[in-house]
């Protein structure tokens, strides 16, 4: 028998009737309320216009919300949504993807940024990837009060045993041996930290800004080549991954990975243009 750390946390905050406040959804709006805090004051600092910021936030939040809910839907099971469209609205039963959010989040970045800054989307994303970590880092700690998303079995003593789960007690306490899993949402939420600490420092301690592209680039890497590693310890989210040499989130990240060294390798061309 595998022990760990018991993880027994109520994913609904505060019950008020028939009312729930979850912890994930609180989560996903303190990500944004920061992003939005930290933004506008870098903004203001480099006296940019008053009115980006407000129209960045509906772009970033549309975008990542709609982005990650057809992420979910088309990327992990196509054949039931396009078979049911209507269950695609259905978001308030779960089920969200960060590679569509992030797809669609860039798509949507571009547009502004040809109509609102007119200045290239990576210039715009070198100014956001602190504040896209934060929100990243927030996502993940509600994954973990939903006790979601964990990994495979570990002896190691920070495995944790989510007895709250379905899934955790079906595959991982059979017969009253419960063996503790990766904490893979910890796993995430530490490399969504490194990405913030150091485009934070890349921007404020050594202003490579003027390098468009490089902070950006540099955080891809951190971002998915750290959750390409981690996909090899979590649980198939799907059947179909089941069989499969690398998962739905692996292939996901091969492209922004490619991405981010092309951005690091372009960024030697590209200077900031004021």
């Amino acid at each position: 028998m595998i022990a760990g750390i018991v993880w027994d946390v109520d994913p609904v905050m505060i019950h008020i009737g028939h009312f729930a406040i979850r912890w994930y959804s609180l989560m996903w709006a303190l990500g944004f309320i920061l992003a939005y805090e930290m933004t506008a004051r870098l903004f203001k600092k480099e006296r940019y216009p008053d009115g980006w910021v407000d129209k960045l936030f509906m772009y970033c939040f549309i975008s990542t919300i709609v982005g990650a809910r057809l992420g979910h839907c088309l990327f992990y099971d196509p054949k039931y949504y396009l078979s049911n469209p209507i269950e695609i609205l259905k978001i308030w039963e779960g089920g969200l993807a960060s590679h569509g959010g992030v797809f669609l989040l860039i798509l949507a970045l571009v547009w502004y940024s040809r109509k609102v800054t007119r200045k290239s989307v990576w210039w715009l994303f070198d100014r956001l990837i602190p504040a896209v970590a934060v929100v990243c880092f927030c996502i993940r700690f509600g994954n973990l009060m939903n006790s979601e998303i964990f990994g495979y079995p570990t002896t190691l003593p920070w495995g944790f045993e989510f007895v709250r789960s379905r899934e955790w007690q079906e595959l991982y306490n059979q017969n009253g041996a419960a063996q503790a899993c990766h904490p893979t949402q910890i796993y995430e939420m530490m490399y969504c930290f490194v990405a913030f600490l150091v485009s934070w420092v890349m921007y404020h301690r050594y202003h490579l800004q003027k390098h468009v592209g490089l902070i950006t680039g540099v955080s891809l890497l951190i971002f998915f080549g750290a959750r390409f590693g981690l996909e090899f310890m979590k649980n198939p989210q799907v059947a179909a991954e089941e069989s499969m040499a690398l998962n739905i989130g692996q292939l996901l990240s091969l492209p922004l990975i490619l991405l981010g060294i092309y951005l690091i390798v372009a960024s030697k061309k590209r200077k900031e243009s004021y």
